[in-house]
């Protein structure tokens, strides 16, 4: 069995430099997230969630997915798309953290949704002031008030405030473990877009990076806010503050379209050029995981990965 090498400046750049298309060789578009022990992996029309029990087996199920990007007209238009797709996510991801929190503690045991829903919650309100609400704050008392500057200003401290915030929580040695199947889980979709076989042997040997992943989703965010909240610098603090969180939606949709283009232009000179800081953000948020970490990635990728009479289907 292959063993995970170290990271390095030629691996970022082999990363910057992959030339499959994306979506791989069914040209559907799979992504996902780290759990607890685990990884949750979604396509079009199923999402699986893989969990490594505490006794060492791996437990997976898997659910079809009806996705309102997919089948309703709205939703499929540029900006209305990413908004659709972050949300859905973002349901998922509590379906599966609740999900491998209960696997951890016994299959028994049964997290209310009202509990995981009450921390979500808790977790959105804290995100949105440490970098909506603080980096206005911060940026209105400097005095600066001219447009381009203040936005500036103002992103460069949401900025300073996630990188801090990802520099100080990867100590942490729960979270350090999720970085680990996050490492897993782009390993497995790299894997999978490369042709390669998914097994632990050559998936071990792929990035860690992925152009579309969440973490470079959160830096395309903080450009996108200075562009377009610098007409608002000139209203009064707490007035800019109301719009731009009434506005979160639209910036996250517009920064979803975003990150579509970089990766689908991603072999280019400006795509690399542009994968740069999503692609270097994500050694932050990601680890070089262990080949059983591996194993659990690709039985959720595995399970929905259309079966071999599907594949025939034209």
């Amino acid at each position: 069995m292959g063993s995970a090498h170290r990271w390095g400046v030629a691996d970022l750049l082999r990363s910057i430099g992959i030339s499959v298309a994306a979506g791989g060789p069914m040209s559907v578009t799979y992504g996902g997230q780290a759990v607890i022990e685990g990884v949750l992996m979604r396509s079009t029309s199923a999402y699986s969630i893989a969990a490594r029990k505490p006794n060492g087996t791996i437990a997976v199920i898997r659910h079809e997915l009806v996705s309102k990007a997919s089948h309703h007209w709205l939703w499929k238009r540029p900006v209305f798309r990413g908004m659709a797709t972050l949300g859905e996510m973002l349901l998922l991801g509590q379906r599966a953290l609740a999900w491998s929190a209960s696997v951890q503690l016994g299959e028994d045991v049964t997290i209310p949704p009202a509990a995981m829903g009450l921390t979500i919650a808790g977790s959105a309100v804290f995100a949105i002031g440490l970098f909506v609400v603080l980096p206005v704050v911060l940026a209105s008392r400097t005095g600066v008030h001219a447009s381009l500057e203040a936005a500036l200003l103002e992103g460069c401290v949401r900025v300073l405030f996630l990188l801090g915030y990802l520099i100080a929580v990867s100590y942490i040695r729960g979270v350090r473990r999720v970085f680990e199947y996050h490492g897993a889980e782009h390993k497995a979709i790299n894997g999978f877009e490369s042709g390669a076989d998914l097994s632990v042997e050559n998936v071990v040997k792929a990035s860690r990076l992925h152009p579309r992943c969440g973490t470079g989703f959160i830096v395309v965010v903080a450009v996108v806010t200075i562009i377009l909240f610098a007409p608002l610098t000139f209203l009064a603090w707490w007035v800019r503050l109301g719009i731009e969180i009434l506005l979160l939606p639209i910036v996250a949709g517009i920064a979803y379209e975003v990150i579509r283009g970089i990766a689908r232009h991603r072999t280019s000179r400006l795509g690399r050029i542009a994968l740069g800081p999503i692609l270097g953000a994500q050694l932050l948020t990601t680890r070089e995981p262990s080949p059983d970490q591996v194993e659990v990635a690709i039985a959720a990728l595995d399970a929905v990965l259309p079966t071999e009479t599907e594949r025939l289907i034209p």
